[in-house]
Formats: structure tokens, C-alpha cells, sequence
């Protein structure tokens, strides 16, 4: 568990996540020595697959302990690492979305 993040507020998700996938996506061609980002989207595949089912066991077990701001950091991390993995595999945010929309309709 890294180390809580304090004074947090309320937020747009919409403009988060598009901000992030934004920056994630700039990474890409990153150096992987420089960013761990770029680390993640081009190293081996099974590494960022294991840190998404980490990251995903670390809600679970924040959810357990019914702690809200862990809850909340972990998902952080969770939505970082599914966002990345999205990007690694050539799924966008619309698509994404409308995935999501079809759902509900």
C-alpha cells in the first residue's frame, strides 16, 4: 500500500479520465528507463497484467476493511493500471464508453 493521498476533492471523472488516457497515450513512445508508463506499455505484457490483478486484489481487500480513503487510493491505482492496459491493447475511452452505453439501453 503506498501512501495516502490527503486533501483530496471532488473531481470531474469525465475530464480525468479523458486527462490521463491523454497523458498515458503520450507515453507510448516514451523511454521506458524514464517513465514508468512507458515501462508498463512496452515491456513484457504479463507484468502489466499481473499489477492490474494486484492493483484489483488491493481493492478487494481495502473493501474488506471497509476503509473509504484506502478504498479510494486503491481504485486510483486500479483505473491507472486498467487505463494503461486499454492503451497497450488499442482500446479507447469512446469505445470504452460505448461499450458501456450499449449496455444500459
Amino acid at each position: 500500500m503506498g501512501v495516502r493521498t490527503e486533501h483530496v476533492q471532488d473531481g470531474n471523472i469525465g475530464e480525468t479520465l479523458t486527462g490521463l488516457a491523454a497523458v498515458i497515450h503520450e507515453r507510448r513512445g516514451a523511454t521506458p528507463d524514464t517513465s514508468y508508463t512507458a515501462k508498463l506499455l512496452q515491456g513484457e505484457a504479463d507484468s502489466l497484467l499481473k499489477k492490474l490483478a494486484e492493483e484489483a486484489s488491493e481493492v478487494i481487500m481495502a473493501c474488506k476493511d471497509n476503509d473509504h480513503d484506502h478504498i479510494r487510493y486503491e481504485a486510483g491505482d486500479l483505473i491507472y493500471h486498467l487505463l494503461v492496459t486499454l492503451e497497450r491493447y488499442g482500446v479507447t475511452l469512446d469505445e470504452l464508453a460505448g461499450e458501456l452505453d450499449a449496455r444500459h439501453r
